[in-house]
């Protein structure tokens, strides 16, 4: 389609007219939800967790596959790109069947899906690209086998820290715009495909965020947060400077990741840290700050635009 498309039209006219179509399939889905998408039960263990009781969940189903037709359409997809959507999808897939189980899928469950997933995403990635990364302006080769280590690393906390921050309506989907945004324009040359692929994944949470801004009417559940996860994952690695995530996925790393922190020394240490402190963060500047569900979406996607900010001027310090 897209070589069709290309014949009359130039590539910026093609992202546009995906970016608009990506937007107009997705609201229609959600409009029209599936039929057989759960029905959120509430969350004892979260903060406001009851006040989800009854509405949709699993959406990240749907916007997910709306993203990839989309993709095969508006993008000149290659068998590299084609293997990503797919354990994208399957990424995607075991959310959804978590979101939908009666019984929540324990975290070595899902953490064994993660492993497989995340192994068989960066051998592809070996496969077709260099192992080369970036450190400023310092050029690392780095040995197979310790890139296949890091980037499953990678991939388990970008899909982690992205999920645990999913429990503020407009949350996830507004910051995740903001990062793959980032992302797309501060390494556009070099993410080439992937970053036309960045605005149609935009496009189809922008959707997404009319029915999930406060007070929402549906929830992307593990469906949406562990493929979006995912998804930043990809885009990291594809521009060769991995370390940048720490600044482009700064707000999730914060929010999600210091409970993943503290949970693992817990666990497995008997350590505990931030013990006066809630995990996610979200919560606890809900609970003890009294910040209201818009006052933390809009504070944390001014935290993390203000971190790309940051990111772009070194970036392009780099380079000058």
């Amino acid at each position: 389609m897209y070589k069709i498309l290309s014949s009359d039209l130039s590539v910026n006219q093609i992202v546009m007219i995906g970016i608009v179509v990506a937007f107009v399939i997705t609201f229609l889905a959600l409009k029209h939800p599936l039929p057989f998408l759960p029905s959120d039960k509430g969350r004892d263990y979260a903060l406001n967790g009851k006040q989800s009781k009854g509405k949709i969940r699993g959406v990240g189903l749907s916007f997910v596959v709306c993203f990839v037709v989309c993709s095969y359409i508006f993008l000149p997809f290659d068998r590299e790109f084609v293997i990503y959507s797919i354990l994208l999808f399957g990424v995607m897939l075991s959310g959804y069947l978590d979101d939908a189980s009666d019984t929540p899928w324990n975290e070595y469950k899902k953490g064994l899906i993660d492993l497989i997933l995340s192994v068989i995403t960066i051998l592809t990635f070996i496969d077709f690209n260099s192992t080369t990364i970036y450190i400023g302006t310092l050029e690392l080769v780095v040995p197979k086998v310790l890139y296949v280590l890091l980037g499953i690393l990678l991939f388990w906390i970008s899909i982690n820290v992205t999920n645990c921050s999913d429990g503020v309506d407009g949350l996830c989907a507004s910051v995740t715009s903001v990062v793959l945004l980032s992302f797309s324009i501060i390494f556009s040359e070099t993410l080439g495909k992937y970053a036309m692929a960045s605005f149609l994944f935009v496009a189809v949470l922008l959707a997404y965020l009319y029915f999930n801004a406060y007070p929402s009417s549906m929830l992307m559940g593990d469906a949406g947060s562990r493929a979006l996860g995912y998804f930043i994952a990809i885009i990291t690695i594809k521009t060769g400077h991995p370390f940048i995530y720490l600044l482009l996925a700064g707000v999730f790393i914060i929010d999600g990741g210091l409970g993943l922190v503290k949970v693992f020394l817990l666990r497995f240490f008997r350590f505990g840290i931030l013990k006066n402190t809630l995990t996610p963060i979200h919560d606890d500047v809900r609970s003890k700050h009294n910040w209201s569900d818009t006052q933390v979406v809009v504070r944390f996607v001014t935290i993390q635009l203000l971190l790309a900010v940051i990111a772009y001027v070194i970036v392009i310090q780099w380079y000058s």
